[in-house]
């Protein structure tokens, strides 16, 4: 879905015009002088992302990196995405207080097909180069990644804070984790990239590109990092496992209303960095009371993922749903499959698929989030007994499923 970017001839804008789309929601450029000298040649860059294939759903979350990426395109700039295929057997440990564990050669393939379908909500896929990088680390020898490590000491790998803390505390570190900025730092040197864009978390890791860059002789890539996008709970970053995402697949009604839930505090951070409003538009929506800047973000975003009018409806849905309160007029009707005579509450949220896991249900039925049948149900022990009977199950404001409960 493409609904407000534009190709722009980047021979018609200066350094600083591009300069000033690329500062926009960046959280640091390393080095700017470097960025605007590269610019003023007058060539297209080459600007890189890379990702590691851990999770098969992209969310707003990943989507503040994507759009930076897509700047770049529009300025006429040589997009190159890195499926971390290689290095997602050693597993990033950014921001990790454990080891990751490894991902196996099939989940890697399978989310990395996932994930490229789902980078052409954002990004133009006809100008994008998509790599793998195990086409360059697969084959290097024993002897040329001694040579490699020889260009990093354990003191600069220790800089990285999650490293340090782990040190210090006495958690283990295992020595391939030392390899994984190594080899994301290699991928800049086998591409020869001008520019490496990733998350706050990822700054360690690209400043060892530009180290590996100058050991063979390249002119440094410039770091350029994006803020981490917090979750709907405007405390931890989005996270999938956190429950507090936007999922870019999710149905329109269920990410208009997610939306409608980020506090007025957040929605401009949300507007800044998921959204290319443009920034005398913002102003205006300041000016705005709260509750309708808010819509138009909602609408906004999910008009990029959906278009207009899917958007028009999920914000009709809304309306009708959680501000008037009705009951939708289409719920889909589930049939779960039990072994016993009655099922746990918890469990038949997460068998309807009203909750990503069981533990999220157990979660909201402590919230006070779960209504069965118009009544709200707080014990976390509470059944459903199999009778065939239809029951009407609502999460939140604006989820809702009919099921029946049948005995396999």
């Amino acid at each position: 879905m493409d609904c407000y970017y534009t190709g722009v001839n980047t021979a018609r804008l200066t350094a600083d015009q591009q300069l000033a789309r690329l500062r926009r929601g960046a959280a640091e450029i390393i080095v700017e002088s470097e960025l605007r000298a590269k610019l003023e040649r007058g060539k297209p860059l080459k600007v890189k992302l890379g990702l590691d294939p851990t999770a098969p759903d992209l969310h707003l979350g990943h989507t503040v990196v994507l759009q930076k990426l897509r700047d770049f395109q529009d300025l006429g700039h040589q997009v190159i995405i890195i499926i971390g295929d290689f290095t997602g057997m050693i597993g990033d440990p950014s921001g990790r207080s454990e080891t990751r564990k490894p991902l196996t050669w099939d989940e890697i393939r399978e989310n990395a097909e996932t994930y490229k379908a789902q980078l052409g909500k954002v990004l133009d896929m006809g100008r994008t180069l998509v790599r793998f990088n195990s086409e360059w680390l697969g084959p290097l020898s024993f002897e040329q990644v001694i040579r490699e490590t020889a260009h990093l000491t354990v003191a600069r790998i220790l800089q990285r804070e999650d490293f340090a803390a782990r040190y210090a505390s006495g958690r283990p570190i295992s020595l391939h984790e030392f390899l994984y900025p190594l080899a994301q730092g290699y991928d800049s040197v086998a591409l020869g990239a001008d520019v490496e864009l990733g998350g706050t978390d990822q700054t360690f890791n690209l400043l060892v590109g530009r180290d590996l860059q100058r050991a063979h002789g390249q002119e440094a890539q410039v770091a350029l990092t994006v803020p981490i996008l917090e979750g709907l709970d405007g405390v931890q970053k989005m996270s999938k496992s956190l429950g507090n995402y936007v999922g870019i697949n999710e149905a329109p009604a269920e990410m208009y209303g997610k939306l409608m839930s980020v506090s007025d505090a957040l929605m401009f951070r949300y507007f800044e960095l998921a959204t290319r409003v443009p920034e005398a538009d913002l102003a205006a929506l300041r000016a705005l009371h709260p509750m309708e800047a808010k819509k138009r973000l909602a609408r906004t975003v999910t008009a990029q993922y959906h278009g207009e009018a899917r958007a028009a409806e999920a914000e009709a849905h809304f309306a009708r749903v959680v501000q008037k309160k009705e009951i939708p007029e289409n719920i889909e009707v589930v049939k779960v499959p039990t072994a016993a005579a009655e099922e746990p509450l918890w469990k038949i949220l997460h068998k309807t698929g009203l909750v990503a896991s069981s533990s999220e249900g157990r979660r909201q039925m402590q919230q006070g989030a779960v209504e069965l049948d118009g009544k709200t149900i707080l014990e976390l022990n509470y059944t459903v007994t199999s009778s065939g009977e239809s029951h009407l199950l609502k999460v939140g404001k604006r989820r809702f499923k009919r099921f029946t409960l049948e005995k396999e």
